[in-house]
């Protein structure tokens, strides 16, 4: 059983959705501080060849909470609205609009005010349209000592959806030890994607933009490909 596990992000890029497409569970994180100045509420696309970011406001609260405990803004009706018109705007001649606008629109329209609930939908959604089927678990549901931290609380994790295999991105490196997870009978491998390119709505190419860029410019055959292939496990 091959489990990987993630805090959830706004729409990630493509290394996240090859993580998820290489293993047979996916953990995400409800249960873990927001962080400010991460990626979770925010993201990037390619607007007028240049890379720009957007967001999901979040109503002002402790910086002490978890993800699970954030609410998105009252202005995210708004935001929202004003996001739908930045991805027309920047992808409307992409070849691949048509199809999945209706998708943006369905995640950025969404009546959902919880912060993880909003993203764990959007990454359902997501999945969904990628084809990709691997299971998806929310930690705080599985049957851990949750106040464990860092690679205590992953190991815990692992153990407890069977995982004879943990994958993390190439990021974890110096985090994990594979010696430790050797001694619970767990492999360890790393994730690293391998840098590809394809055509972009303007000359030259932005790498490593929210998984929105690529499926504008890509058909599922051909991004299936990238989550199958390009990438490395070390």
């Amino acid at each position: 059983m091959k489990v990987a596990i993630m805090q959830p992000y706004i729409l990630p890029y493509i290394g996240y959705f090859q993580l998820i497409n290489s293993v047979d569970v996916f953990v995400i994180y409800d249960n873990i501080k927001y962080t400010k100045k991460g990626w979770i509420n925010r993201n990037r696309l390619l607007l007028n060849g240049k890379d720009e970011y957007f967001s999901v406001p979040l109503k002002n609260d402790s910086d002490q909470l978890d993800i699970v405990q954030r609410a998105l803004a009252p202005s995210f009706v708004d935001e929202g609205a004003k996001t739908l018109r930045k991805i027309a705007l920047s992808y409307k001649k992409a070849p691949f609009f048509a199809e999945v606008f209706p998708l943006a629109e369905q995640i950025f329209s969404a009546k959902e005010t919880n912060l993880f609930t909003f993203l764990h939908q959007s990454l359902l959604l997501t999945t969904d349209y990628l084809g990709v089927d691997t299971k998806i678990v929310v930690s705080s549901t599985l049957n851990i000592d949750h106040s464990l931290k860092s690679q205590d609380k992953v190991i815990a994790l692992c153990k407890a959806t069977s995982a004879t295999t943990y994958v993390n991105p190439i990021g974890g490196v110096s985090l994990y030890s594979k010696e430790a997870f050797s001694e619970q009978h767990i492999q360890l491998h790393f994730l690293q994607s391998k840098p590809f390119e394809y055509a972009q709505s303007v000359p030259g190419f932005t790498p490593w933009l929210s998984i929105l860029d690529v499926m504008m410019h890509n058909d599922k055959d051909t991004i299936k490909n990238y989550l199958d292939h390009s990438y490395d496990l070390i």
